[in-house]
């Protein structure tokens, strides 16, 4: 028996949309990039782009455990010697919290042009609203992204 790699027209799209709010940023990140990748369906191949559209709203609102957003730091590097600019991630999230979540999910996804074309898949928005109501995408549930109260 063969097996099975799904045609580039057999593949279907739908589209999530997942509200950030008090939500652990990992344990979403996990999530949104199993979608992303498709892990989700029958249909999974891992050298295709078999994934969802996902849409994250409130970003913002998205929470770090154990002090994590003021100890793990966030790296960039411009390439040029001295060119190294670390900040935390609570001054990402204060800043660009799009990015914060962008680069959390990134980091979840293979690193090579496959990845880089599952993470255009993804949008990201630090409010509650977004622009893709006409894609009817419907609401994804984390329920174990929830952050335990304490």
């Amino acid at each position: 028996m063969r097996t099975y790699s799904p045609k580039a027209s057999e593949i279907t799209r739908a589209w999530h949309v997942v509200d950030a709010e008090g939500l652990v940023l990992g344990r979403v990140a996990t999530e949104v990039a199993s979608i992303l990748r498709g892990k989700h369906k029958p249909t999974y191949a891992p050298h295709m782009d078999t994934g969802d559209f996902v849409i994250i709203v409130n970003a913002e609102k998205v929470v770090l455990t154990s002090g994590k957003a003021d100890t793990k730091l966030v790296r960039d590097h411009s390439g040029y010697p001295g060119g190294l600019k670390t900040r935390t991630y609570a001054q990402l999230l204060a800043r660009k919290p799009e990015d914060a979540v962008r680069r959390t999910v990134r980091g979840m996804l293979p690193k090579n042009r496959l990845g880089a074309q599952m993470l255009t898949k993804l949008k990201v928005y630090a409010g509650p609203n977004h622009p893709h109501a006409a894609q009817l995408p419907t609401p994804l549930d984390v329920p174990h992204a929830r952050r335990s109260p304490r």
